[in-house]
């Protein structure tokens, strides 16, 4: 399909960025939404079928659809619980002229199999609000605060309905920060999803990790994989190569 800007609305203060290298743009605000390293690194860490359904939770802005558009022929559709930023993602959809293959759906993760299915996924991947909510989370700008903090879910919520929406023998692909990778392994169990693959993300050589990329399959049998740790910048404080590759490069899975 023909992608067309000219016909795809701007609200105020938003902006078309360029993706990556990958010709396909994507609509943010600052005072709304813009998506940063980690919903990158999880598009391509990600485990996706060639074929088949692909769903995104929490998908903001769309930026997760948008990326694994370039790795995988599947359907792949996104929830996102705000209606301003599922808004944003379905004109981002359409200016790629991508409609036919991202479907977004303004909806609760938590209520969503109840019209989506139970098991009807081949791969569910997601960046959930990473902080647990206290009283003096709340901030001005409350589209910021509901993407970090959990107030319309919880850890569990998000890890439940991974285990629902997912099929038997499919893949759960999270980014989280690692000091809640006890609660993401113990909940993943709980809910028949068996940690297979996890990967450090440090800033630097030498410093302790700021993120986490999980993944786990549905109903699979016991066995982890802790992979090389992932070193953002390099000694002379910019983009190391494999950053650069992962930004820059091909398709490859991290």
């Amino acid at each position: 399909m023909e992608k067309s800007y000219d016909d795809i609305p701007l609200r105020e203060g938003e902006r078309v960025d360029d993706l990556l290298t990958q010709n396909l743009h994507i609509i943010q605000s600052p005072d709304v939404f813009s998506f940063s390293m980690d919903a990158v690194l999880l598009g391509r860490f990600a485990s996706v079928p060639a074929r088949g359904r692909v769903l995104d939770l929490c998908t903001g802005n769309g930026v997760i659809p948008l990326l694994l558009s370039t790795r995988t022929k599947a359907q792949i559709e996104g929830v996102e619980i705000q209606e301003r930023l599922a808004d944003m993602a379905e004109r981002s959809v359409a200016m790629n002229g991508l409609q036919e293959r991202i479907a977004i759906h303004k909806a609760d993760l938590k209520t969503f199999h109840q019209t989506a299915g139970h098991g009807m996924y081949d791969a569910v991947t997601v960046n959930p609000p990473y902080t647990a909510l206290t009283g003096s989370d709340i901030k001005a700008n409350l589209h910021e605060a509901i993407a970090r903090h959990e107030i319309h879910c919880t850890l569990e919520d998000v890890v439940q309905a991974c285990g629902r929406l997912v099929k038997q023998g499919g893949k759960v692909s999270m980014v989280h920060r690692p000091h809640r990778l006890a609660d993401i392994l113990t909940l993943m169990r709980q809910y028949k999803i068996e940690p297979k693959r996890v990967r450090f993300v440090h800033p630097r050589a030498g410093m302790e990790a700021n993120m986490v990329l999980v993944e786990g399959l549905r109903d699979g049998k016991p066995e982890m994989r802790i992979l090389p740790p992932l070193i953002v910048y390099n000694e002379e404080g910019v983009y190391g190569d494999e950053i650069m590759d992962i930004y820059y490069g091909g398709q490859k899975e991290v």
